[in-house]
């Protein structure tokens, strides 16, 4: 059995995020949520917040173990971008994009 989470239109770069997302897949939830707790950058407690909700859909919906919980799969796909634009010089402006990311967690169960 599986049981899956999703956060969409996040407002953190989908590279950030899946630098943060490769350390975590595969392993343990405990551990998971363990080294996404030490890991100092912006992303790393939106990406916890994401398995925790999947922990908690596994217990509440499917009744699944959570000691037997792991990240089955984990990815981050790119959302749509917001564009604004900066002034410079001589009348001239540059386009600055604000990336946005949705990110999906699947947990298994050994």
């Amino acid at each position: 059995m599986e049981a899956h989470a999703k956060a969409k239109y996040v407002r953190v770069a989908p590279r950030k995020l899946r630098r943060i997302m490769d350390m975590v897949r595969g392993k343990d939830v405990s551990e998971a949520l363990s080294v996404l707790s030490l890991v100092k950058k912006s992303a790393s407690p939106v990406l916890a917040k994401v398995v925790r909700s999947a922990v908690a859909n596994a217990e509440n919906t499917k009744g699944m173990d959570v000691e037997r919980l792991f990240i089955k799969t984990a990815f981050v796909d790119e959302g749509p971008t917001m564009k604004r634009f900066m002034p410079r010089a001589m009348g001239r402006a540059t386009v600055i994009r604000k990336r946005t990311s949705h990110i999906t967690v699947v947990l298994g169960e050994k």
